[in-house]
């Protein structure tokens, strides 16, 4: 494949766009706004029955998210060696994005009385988030020389804000004004806005899918030893990174701080409902700005760490991602969630973009098969996840305040930056520039 062709990396950017409704509509504005209005109800409180058990209706949520990452993290390495053997890629893509846009036009029957039904649509769609975010990763050193990596990370993600940001203003207008279209049931808007997610989602995946090539198919069959093989390549993947002193300390770092930084971002808008009880319109307008910030954040760490190298510029975002745990622990205002969301927005998208692109640029460029490397980079960043979001349900259960659960995701984040810190002195020994 021609290294660097515009029209490939904005096909493989538009699957940024195209999935990216769901991270902002389902995981971070509309539905978790949502869910904890109508699971909070003046009988129960903010208690819910799910298939007989009692949880806070918050941690549900996270459980339930935790467990859509768990199944993906023990079934993707199976899901890449198959791909692999078949060069079938993208069609495991289309695969996932049509599991995740049907999940989400499901959402649309999700009401306080279908509460299992919403559930199992919301941790499916998750699941179908995840799958097409690994073989979409897994392009990057397909389409883009090293030099041109951080850029082009970068492009998709500010593709995906974009994107996102879009359908995100015309669902707010559905929810801000129902009676424009002469809506009077008062879930009916944000269950259409569930409705465009999924239609938006598998419409803007068609432009990918008809650009980004398969691969090569491997002669031999699929077998029960290539199924193994999943995670024996995994393993071999780590033996490979064990001798690669750079890429194993950066995998350390990044698997405790993407336990923060992902775990923060799934359940900013249920804090921000919890704790300010800011409601619906001012959940989504705070995710706009996070949104809009977060395009030029991608852009403005992808500068700075032509200067100061990738690795002194993540422990700069990882030093503020502290700054917002214990500021989330104290914010009492309206004014001060939104200087806070304004700061989360700076720093997520460059962080995601610096941490894919970093990880792309460790890997030997001589290494051909970039897909299974990608695998264990998204088994590291899913087992991350899952363990933040048990960890910030299971803190909130303990305690009933969401508060703490916010103030302890900063103990991943120490733990981030130590790891951050040893990589930055290991190149400063090595003479190693990662800019």
């Amino acid at each position: 494949m021609k290294l660097n062709d515009k029209s490939t990396i904005r096909a493989w950017a538009m699957f940024d766009w195209s999935n990216s409704a769901y991270n902002l509509v389902i995981t971070s504005t509309i539905f978790p706004a949502y869910y904890t209005a109508i699971t909070t109800t003046q009988d129960k409180g903010d208690q819910v029955n799910f298939f007989g058990f009692q949880f806070i209706n918050t941690a549900l949520a996270n459980y339930s998210l935790a467990c859509a990452y768990l199944i993906m993290a023990i079934v993707l390495p199976v899901l890449s060696a198959i791909a692999d053997n078949r060069g079938n890629k993208k069609s495991f893509m289309k695969v996932f994005t049509y599991l995740g846009g049907l999940s989400c036009i499901g959402l649309f029957f999700f009401k306080l009385n279908t509460l299992e039904w919403g559930i199992i649509c919301s941790t499916l769609a998750a699941m179908g988030y995840i799958g097409g975010v690994l073989f979409n990763n897994s392009y990057l050193p397909e389409i883009a020389s090293i030099d041109e990596q951080d850029r082009v990370s970068a492009q998709g993600f500010a593709y995906g804000y974009i994107g996102s940001v879009l359908l995100q203003i015309i669902c707010f207008v559905f929810v801000l004004k129902p009676e424009w279209f002469g809506i009077q049931d008062a879930t009916f808007a944000p269950r259409l806005s569930f409705l465009l997610v999924g239609l938006w989602w598998m419409g803007f995946s068609q432009i990918p899918f008809k650009k980004l090539p398969s691969g090569k198919a491997k002669p031999n069959k699929i077998n029960t030893h290539i199924l193994r093989s999943g995670f024996n390549e995994l393993n071999a993947v780590w033996i490979k990174i064990k001798g690669l002193q750079n890429l194993k300390k950066f995998l350390g770092a990044f698997f405790f701080y993407a336990m923060g930084v992902q775990t923060t971002m799934l359940v900013a808008a249920a804090f921000g409902e919890k704790v300010l009880h800011l409601g619906a319109s001012k959940l989504i307008v705070t995710i706009l700005i996070i949104q809009l910030v977060a395009i030029v954040g991608a852009f403005f760490m992808s500068t700075l760490a032509k200067r100061l190298g990738n690795v002194r510029v993540l422990i700069i975002a990882v030093l503020l991602w502290i700054v917002v745990c214990f500021s989330a622990y104290l914010i009492q205002t309206e004014m001060q969630f939104y200087i806070l969301a304004a700061l989360v927005g700076l720093i997520m998208g460059g962080i995601q973009s610096l941490s894919r692109s970093t990880y792309s640029k460790l890997i030997p460029r001589e290494e051909e098969d970039t897909t299974a490397f990608f695998s264990f980079y998204d088994v590291t960043e899913k087992l991350a996840i899952v363990i933040g979001l048990f960890f910030f349900a299971f803190i909130e259960e303990q305690t009933k305040n969401i508060r703490y659960s916010a103030l302890s995701l900063a103990l991943f984040f120490g733990i981030g930056m130590f790891f951050l810190i040893r990589l930055l002195r290991q190149n400063n020994k090595e003479n190693v520039s990662l800019n």
